[in-house]
């Protein structure tokens, strides 16, 4: 471990590799091995890369090209290249071995481009862009390894790099097995609990909210038996981590309060059924209609586009008005004062005949008009309403119907009063 510390060890090592490139540069059967490797590049782009785009066009025109065939010859054609360059090494190879001349180079640079073609093929066909890009360069890498004899030196290396923590002994080595165990797994399981997400949404028996609960349910599992299974598969006891039960139990009890809170008040809401995807809600200013349920907070959505991120806490404390909890029937008062001089039945009357003229009020139960109160100016009316449709907008039905009754209230000649005073001036003299 200590030579690897000792900055000596890396400066032999440098003048080494140094002096071996020095005597490969010499040698003239190396130097034409490089010439063709660089040529065999070169005019594999030239000529594939006219062709690869001409393909892709005429793939992009295919109703087939999102299936299986379309995927496969999407994660193809971008290797012409590569496949062009391995057959042009292939032939400098038997050139040279007709001529009884080792082809070192020659035979190292086919065998590498051969696993690279191999890795993105295969990698190619899954959809996750990230995650294909990142599994092929991690095993291409490990392929080169292999193939240059230097990966069971890497590895020893990575193993000796080490430190005790705890008793339990972490070397640089079980941290990369651990990412890439753990992205695997975490992977594995995000797809499987997506799957599952898929196949419960479709099953009309069950409720939003049952739904939203089982899915939750199965993503957590999923994420826990991939972090157990992944800390098996590292030879990892689990009881040396004990000592951090201790630790979240304080986190929780000072710095976590809400976010347990959330999390505990999201699986009451969900096992209550007191709100779920597609109700209309309205807590405290928020008004909208729920896109979706979090383990921490609901999605409200706006008639304005705005989307509110409420927390679940707030949800089981505050007072919610739930416009579709038990039906989408909701009644609307719409207030109007008119005139002391006005013949209050033929008021009524229009304000009734208003409501009937906009389309998303109901016939049943039908409008209905009262008079509330004798005003100080005016002769306060009342007009109720009601509508099936709330998540389409409240006020928006209501301004409808204000001017509705404007327009026949100016066709009969009735006056919507304003408020007067009447100022007396005493005098003083």
């Amino acid at each position: 471990m200590n030579q690897y510390l000792n900055p000596q060890f890396y400066t032999s090592w440098l003048s080494s590799l140094w002096e071996n490139f020095i005597q490969l540069a010499s040698n003239k059967v190396t130097l034409i091995e490089i010439a063709i490797i660089i040529i065999a590049l070169l005019l594999s782009y030239m000529v594939a890369r006219p062709s690869i785009r001409r393909l892709n066009r005429l793939l992009d025109n295919r109703e087939w090209r999102n299936r299986f065939p379309g995927r496969f010859l999407r994660a193809l054609l971008p290797l012409m290249t590569i496949v062009l360059a391995i057959l042009l090494l292939r032939i400098g190879i038997e050139a040279f071995e007709k001529y009884n001349v080792t082809s070192f180079l020659l035979a190292t640079a086919a065998r590498l481009l051969t696993a690279w073609f191999i890795i993105r093929f295969t990698t190619g066909m899954i959809r996750d862009s990230n995650w294909s890009r990142l599994l092929s360069i991690a095993a291409w890498f490990v392929a080169a390894l292999h193939i240059l004899k230097l990966l069971i030196p890497a590895i020893d290396l990575l193993d000796r790099l080490a430190i005790d923590l705890g008793g339990v002994r972490i070397s640089l080595l079980l941290l990369i097995k651990g990412v890439v165990v753990f992205s695997v797994l975490l992977k594995l399981a995000s797809t499987a609990a997506s799957l599952m997400e898929k196949r419960i949404s479709t099953i009309k028996e069950l409720t939003p909210s049952v739904q939203v609960l089982l899915t939750k349910a199965l993503t957590i599992t999923f994420l826990t038996v991939a972090v157990m299974v992944a800390f098996s598969s590292l030879g990892i006891n689990l009881s040396a981590f004990a000592f951090i039960g201790g630790a979240i139990g304080v986190g929780i009890g000072f710095g976590l309060q809400k976010v347990v809170s959330n999390l505990v008040s999201g699986v009451i809401l969900l096992l209550d059924k007191s709100i779920k995807p597609g109700d209309v809600i309205g807590v405290g200013d928020s008004y909208g209609k729920i896109q979706s349920l979090g383990a921490r907070y609901v999605s409200v959505t706006t008639r304005d586009g705005f989307e509110y991120l409420i927390p679940n806490e707030d949800l089981i404390t505050q007072q919610v008005i739930n416009w579709s909890f038990s039906d989408f029937l909701v009644r609307l008062k719409i207030g109007v004062g008119v005139s002391y001089d006005t013949d209050i039945h033929k008021a009524m009357d229009l304000m009734v005949q208003a409501a009937k003229g906009v389309d998303r009020i109901l016939e049943e139960p039908m409008p209905v008009c009262q008079l509330k109160e004798f005003g100080d100016n005016s002769v306060d009316l009342e007009l109720r309403i009601w509508v099936n449709d709330p998540d389409k907008g409240i006020s928006n039905v209501s301004s409808a119907v204000r001017v509705a009754i404007w327009d026949l209230f100016k066709e009969h000649q009735i006056e919507i009063p304003f408020p007067q005073r009447d100022v007396h001036i005493k005098n003083q003299a």
